[in-house]
């Protein structure tokens, strides 16, 4: 249990430095905005308590909203991200239900699995992300664009990154 915390805490640290320190410094474009810090939510623990999870998914946007001077933008993704991480958990579990032992990784859960988990709520985030950005809907479709393209991007990097430093039951990060 303190382990998992420990580990847990250390997967904030590094992916909020790599945001902030790298990711944020790399141009792709503006339709393709990577935003890799939200796989903090995405691997959560299945057992994790959903009042924790709105709370660390806070932490982890208040922390982005500090560094990128945004207003709450990330932080209200983000907690929206994790308060549909518990419905969509629900949605595709598998018959016999999450066992104390998985983790919400491609290795545990499937790739169809973590494609369809991790596509959901990064979209969630993202599209809320942008929309509050823009503050309306006068530019909406280049606005949706904008989520998909950075949607797919994030998606891709965090896919890589699971095959990177999620194999064989050792979490790296």
């Amino acid at each position: 249990m303190i382990i998992d915390v420990l580990k847990n805490i250390a997967r904030f640290l590094i992916l909020s430095l790599l945001q902030v320190l790298v990711i944020s410094h790399v141009p792709l474009g503006s339709h393709f905005v990577l935003l890799p810090y939200v796989l903090f939510i995405l691997m959560l623990p299945f057992e994790t308590p959903k009042i924790i999870v709105l709370f660390a998914s806070f932490v982890l946007g208040l922390t982005m909203d500090a560094f990128y001077d945004t207003g709450g933008m990330h932080a209200a993704a983000c907690v929206l991200m994790g308060f549909s991480r518990t419905h969509i958990l629900k949605l595709i579990s598998p018959r016999e239900g999450y066992d104390n032992v998985m983790k919400p990784t491609v290795q545990y859960m499937g790739k169809t699995w973590f494609s369809t988990y991790a596509l959901i709520l990064i979209f969630i985030h993202h599209f809320v992300f942008f929309y509050l950005e823009v503050f309306g809907f006068s530019e909406f479709f280049s606005t949706l664009l904008r989520a998909l393209g950075s949607t797919l991007a994030t998606f891709v990097f965090i896919y890589i990154v699971q095959f990177l430093f999620y194999r064989n039951d050792k979490i790296s990060i």
